[in-house]
């Protein structure tokens, strides 16, 4: 799919008389490598521009802290901002920081992880930057866990808040300096104070 967009006119959100199938959107990915896309349950593509000195700084931290665990206990797979994800209501999503459990990845063919790997996170997480809203993002955390996600973290930066969402819960908000995983994530702990720290100049 040839489509080139300028930095300046960039949308948000694309539509187009007909959805964008699956091959379209990997075309639109190649061909516009600076930016990172997902396309919508609908077939619409979301544009995400690149992420500020800020959310690059904090999404660093966040994948370190969860690739460190998962190096520790040495079971599952991690992945970073740049996934992407073809979940079961024909979406593509690309979470912040993502982590696959064993038994999830055993579920996948061989070759499985090639390209958009067709599956859902067991645990993802969300990190606000200054170009979302929060309540796309909570519609996000919304979409991922309704597509099988066990475990999800949107964080807010900018007054220091996380909210946990679970399999159908209402989401809770969390203040504290750390953060325990549960579920696909026990034994994790995300040190929020070194996030914050991102967020300073």
């Amino acid at each position: 799919m040839q489509l080139r967009i300028a930095m300046e006119n960039l949308p948000r959100l694309v539509h187009f008389e007909s959805p964008v199938s699956e091959a379209d959107f990997e075309a639109l990915c190649r061909e516009n490598g600076i930016l990172r896309f997902e396309r919508t349950r609908e077939g619409a593509i979301r544009v995400n521009p690149p992420a500020g000195g800020w959310t690059s700084s904090g999404n660093a931290e966040i994948a370190k802290q969860l690739t460190n665990w998962q190096s520790q206990h040495k079971c599952g797979r991690v992945f970073d901002s740049s996934g992407g994800f073809r979940l079961p209501d024909g979406s593509i999503l690309s979470p912040d920081a993502a982590y696959l459990s064993p038994e999830r990845l055993q579920t996948l063919p061989k070759g499985g992880l090639r390209g958009f790997p067709k599956i859902c996170p067991d645990f993802v997480i969300e990190l606000l930057s200054e170009s979302d809203t929060l309540s796309a993002l909570q519609e996000k955390m919304l979409d991922w866990m309704s597509n099988g996600a066990q475990l999800g973290w949107l964080i807010d930066p900018y007054i220091r808040q996380v909210f946990i969402y679970r399999p159908d819960k209402a989401a809770e908000c969390f203040t504290g300096a750390r953060l325990a995983g549960e579920g696909p994530a026990t034994g994790f702990s995300l040190d929020l104070a070194r996030v914050w720290e991102r967020y300073q100049d």
